[in-house]
C-alpha cells in the first residue's frame, strides 16, 4: 500500500527531536547565502538536513552532530531546485532520460504530459506505469490530457470518462490539459467542461492553450475554469491573459525562443514585477538543451534585467505556490524537501553542486548520481507485423500541404500529374503519406516547402503514432519504411537506396533509450542531413510531430483524412487498405 504522507509519524518525531538536540541531522549546510523566498531576500545561515527533509533553516547550529556531515558554503549561494512546469517528456527522448540530464544543470522537478503513455500504452497500464517515478530522486507529477491535439479515429475510446477521473483522482497530477481543443469547449462541448469541473474539485489547475487568442476568447476560458496559459507569444498577449487573472508561463523553447522579446515587452508595458510570472521550455527538441533547461531561462532573465530573486522564482517557488507545492518544495525552509542547488554566484544560475531528495545528483561539478533504468513494458515497441505495398503508393490527390513554417502549413493546388515513381529535384514537392500503425488505412497527398532533394523519410514519431512517409523517390520510399519496420520505430533517411541516417525509437516508436547526449548529436545528424537536403526550417523533429497536429493551422494529415483546421472539415477522408 502506498505510503500517504511523505513522512511516517515516528518520523516526524524525530525532526523535532533533532532541533531539541535529542538526535543529529544528517548534514548541515553552514554559512550559506540561502534564498529566503518567504521574505523575498538572501539570507546567510545553517541548512540543517536530515535524509530528505530540510529541519531547519537559520542562525542556529545543532546541539548534536554526531555523524552529521558538514559543509562550509562559505562564499556560495543556495537557491531552490529548478522546477520545468510544462514538460512534453518525449521529443525523441524520454521521461527518464530527459530528467537525468537535466538534473545536471539544476533542474529537478518536472510537471509532465501524459498523452503519449495514453496513445502508446494500453490506458489502463498508462496510469500504473507512472507510479514507478515516484521512487527516484527527482520529483515527478503530470498532466491529465482531455483531448489528443489531433483528429483521431477513435478518441472517445482513449478519453473516456472513467478514465480521466482515475487520472486527476491521483495524486501526482496537478492539472487538466493542455487544452488544445479549446474552440471545441467555446462552441458548446459539455463533456470537456465536465472533466474541467472535476479537475476544479480535485484541486487541480487547468492549462490552457491559446495562442493568438482574443482578449473576449481569453475571458470566456477563464470563465469556463481554465487558470493558466503558456503560448503568449508578445508581451501585449501575456498582458491580455494577466489582465483576465490567469496565470501565465513564458515560454521559450526551440520554435518559441520568445523570453528575451516577452520580458522586454512586458516592461515597456509597465510591468513592475515578475515574481508572479513562471517560465518554460515548453518540450524542445534535444539539441535546444545543449545551453541547459530552467538554468538557461533563469540566466536570461536576469541578463534581461529582472530582479535576480524573481528570476529564480519565476523557475521554482512561483511554480510551487501555483500548483500548491509549496508546503513540499520550491523554497528552502523548514519542513520542505531537501531539494536545492548550490552556486557559485547569485546571477549564475548554473549550479555546481545539485541535491535532490536528499540526494546528491552533482557535488562540487561532478555527477555522482543516476536515474536507475525505467521500467519500458508497458509501452510496448512498434511491432509492424503487414507490408507497404506498391499499391499504397497512390499520390493522385489534387490538394497538398504546404509548409509555412517549422509547424504552420496552408493547402496549396497541386499543379502536375504525380502519378509516377519519382519527383524531380526542381522542385520542393514530396510524396506525403500518413499510414496507420497497425496498417488499416492511408492517407497519401503532396508536401511542398519539405526539401528540395531527398530521397525518402520515414517516421514512426508522430502525433498520433501513426508512421509519417516523406520522400521524392518511391523505391527509397519503401527502403525507408521496410529500415524502420527492422527497428520497430525510429526516423530513417534513405538516398538512392542508401540508409543515410536512422534514430531508433525503441520505446513504441515515439521516444529512444539513449541517453540525452547521444539523441543530442542524432538530431544534429538528422537536421544535417535534411539542410543539405533543401530543408529550410530549424525544427524537423517538430515539423513530424505536428504534421498531424490540429491545434495549429491550416491543414493537417490525420486519421480521419486531410483535415481544414478552422472549418474543422474533413477535405479528404482515408483510404482503407
Amino acid at each position: 500500500m502506498e505510503q500517504r504522507y511523505p513522512w511516517k509519524i515516528q518520523q516526524l518525531r524525530h525532526h523535532t527531536n533533532i532541533l531539541d538536540g535529542t538526535a543529529a541531522p544528517t548534514l548541515v549546510l553552514k554559512n550559506a547565502n540561502y534564498l529566503n523566498s518567504s521574505l523575498k531576500m538572501w539570507q546567510q545561515g545553517n541548512i540543517w538536513i536530515h535524509q530528505d527533509r530540510i529541519i531547519y533553516t537559520g542562525s542556529l547550529f545543532p546541539l548534536n552532530t554526531n555523524n552529521c556531515e558538514v559543509i562550509d558554503m562559505t562564499e556560495k549561494w543556495i537557491v531552490p531546485g529548478y522546477i520545468e512546469p510544462h514538460v512534453h517528456p518525449f521529443q525523441l527522448y524520454n521521461p527518464q532520460s530527459f530528467a537525468d540530464y537535466a538534473s545536471q544543470t539544476g533542474t529537478t522537478t518536472f510537471i509532465q504530459d501524459n498523452l503519449m503513455l495514453l496513445l502508446l500504452s494500453n490506458k489502463k497500464k498508462a496510469l500504473p506505469f507512472i507510479q514507478q517515478f515516484k521512487s527516484l530522486p527527482l520529483s515527478f507529477y503530470w498532466w491529465a490530457r482531455l483531448d489528443a491535439q489531433t483528429e483521431m479515429a477513435e478518441e472517445e475510446h482513449i478519453f473516456t470518462n472513467g478514465e480521466i477521473h482515475d487520472w486527476l483522482d491521483d495524486s501526482s497530477v496537478l492539472l487538466a490539459g493542455e487544452l488544445t481543443s479549446w474552440p471545441k469547449l467555446i462552441e458548446g462541448d459539455d463533456l470537456i467542461l465536465s472533466w474541467i469541473q472535476e479537475a476544479k474539485l480535485n484541486q487541480k489547475r487547468v492549462e490552457g492553450h491559446l495562442p493568438g487568442a482574443s482578449e473576449k476568447t481569453i475571458a470566456k476560458m477563464a470563465l469556463l475554469g481554465v487558470t493558466g496559459d503558456h503560448e503568449a507569444m508578445t508581451g501585449a498577449e501575456a498582458w491580455s491573459r494577466l489582465q483576465q487573472g490567469l496565470a501565465v508561463t513564458l515560454r521559450h523553447s526551440s520554435i518559441r525562443p520568445d523570453l528575451r522579446k516577452l520580458i522586454n515587452e512586458l516592461k515597456e508595458k509597465g510591468l513592475k514585477s515578475f515574481d508572479q510570472l513562471m517560465m518554460t521550455t515548453d518540450g524542445s527538441t534535444p539539441a535546444f538543451y545543449r545551453e541547459g533547461v530552467m538554468d538557461q531561462l533563469i540566466a536570461i532573465a536576469i541578463e534581461e534585467g529582472v530582479d535576480p530573486i524573481e528570476a529564480y522564482h519565476m523557475a521554482s517557488y512561483t511554480i510551487a505556490r501555483y500548483y500548491q507545492l509549496d508546503h513540499m518544495q520550491g523554497m528552502i525552509a523548514t519542513g520542505r524537501i531537501a531539494t536545492l542547488n548550490v552556486l557559485e554566484d547569485s546571477r549564475q544560475p548554473t549550479p555546481v553542486s545539485v541535491m535532490s531528495k536528499g540526494v546528491w545528483m552533482k557535488k562540487d561539478g561532478i555527477r555522482t548520481a543516476q536515474l536507475p533504468e525505467t521500467d519500458w513494458t508497458s509501452i510496448p515497441p512498434l511491432v509492424i507485423d503487414w507490408e507497404l505495398e506498391d499499391g499504397d503508393m497512390q499520390f493522385s490527390m489534387p490538394c497538398g500541404i504546404e509548409m509555412v513554417n517549422n509547424v504552420i502549413t496552408k493547402p496549396y493546388s497541386i499543379q502536375f500529374d504525380a502519378s509516377r515513381d519519382e519527383l524531380s529535384t526542381e522542385h520542393d514537392e514530396c510524396f506525403l503519406m500518413l499510414i496507420d500503425r497497425y496498417g488499416k488505412w492511408r492517407m497519401c497527398t503532396l508536401l511542398k516547402g519539405f526539401a528540395q532533394n531527398i530521397g525518402a523519410l520515414v517516421s514512426s514519431f508522430s502525433s498520433s503514432g501513426d508512421i509519417i512517409i516523406i520522400g521524392k523517390r518511391k523505391s527509397d520510399m519503401m527502403i525507408a519504411f521496410n529500415r524502420m519496420k527492422e527497428l520497430q520505430g525510429g526516423i530513417v533517411v534513405v538516398d538512392h537506396g542508401e540508409v543515410i541516417h536512422e534514430i531508433a525509437l525503441a520505446i513504441g516508436g515515439v521516444m529512444s533509450t539513449d541517453n540525452m547526449e547521444k539523441v543530442m548529436d542524432l538530431e544534429a545528424g538528422l537536421k544535417e542531413i535534411l539542410n543539405e537536403r533543401g530543408y529550410g526550417h530549424d525544427d524537423p523533429v517538430y515539423t513530424l510531430l505536428f504534421l498531424s497536429s490540429t491545434h495549429l493551422p491550416y491543414i493537417r494529415i490525420t486519421q480521419r483524412g486531410l483535415y481544414e483546421v478552422k472549418k474543422k472539415t474533413v477535405l479528404f477522408p482515408t483510404i482503407m487498405r
